[in-house]
């Protein structure tokens, strides 16, 4: 079977982040490059963290996509150099954590030489996203994924979570 990397691509650019399934793994940025050698499909992906626990669930679901589409041979490669940026979630990815009452992630943060620790929470630029108000309150530093930070909106009084920027 000869298969363009382009129509593999196409494929695995669909296949949602297990934990926010509003998001494809090419709307969240991880989905780093698609190859085809020989029979093999090679997918490699970056993590939004070097830890993060979704990293075999991702695996999974692209093999799985890829057999479907008729690959006997898959390799799923993780790459940590350059490390995810949440820069990388798409306008698309954006909209779609809006819609699904999750605020997105500002610009991040990019630092040249020695990053100074804090144990204080990180301040950042969030807005509801149901409302719009910036008048929000952190309420956690650690949502339903270390990813995401719990907040309130002191306007609605609506929970949320917010996407970290890193």
């Amino acid at each position: 079977m000869v298969t363009a990397p382009s129509s593999v691509r196409t494929a695995v650019a669909a296949v949602p982040d297990p934990e926010m399934p509003m998001l494809t793994l090419d709307d969240l940025g991880v989905l780093r490059s698609v190859d085809v050698e020989g029979d093999t499909a090679v997918v490699t992906l970056t993590p939004t963290y070097s830890g993060c626990p979704a990293m075999a669930t991702m695996r999974d679901d692209l093999v799985h996509r890829l057999s479907d589409a008729g690959f006997t041979d898959v390799r799923v490669k993780v790459e940590l150099s350059p490390a995810w940026s949440s820069d990388w979630i798409t306008d698309r990815g954006r909209r779609a954590l809006a819609q699904a009452g999750i605020s997105a992630p500002g610009p991040a943060r990019h630092a040249s030489g020695p990053v100074a620790l804090s144990l204080l929470p990180t301040r950042r630029d969030v807005t509801c996203p149901r409302c719009r108000s910036a008048a929000v309150e952190l309420t956690s530093e650690f949502g339903t994924t270390s990813c995401k930070a719990l907040y309130r909106c002191t306007g609605c009084l609506e929970p949320f979570e917010h996407v970290k920027e890193i």
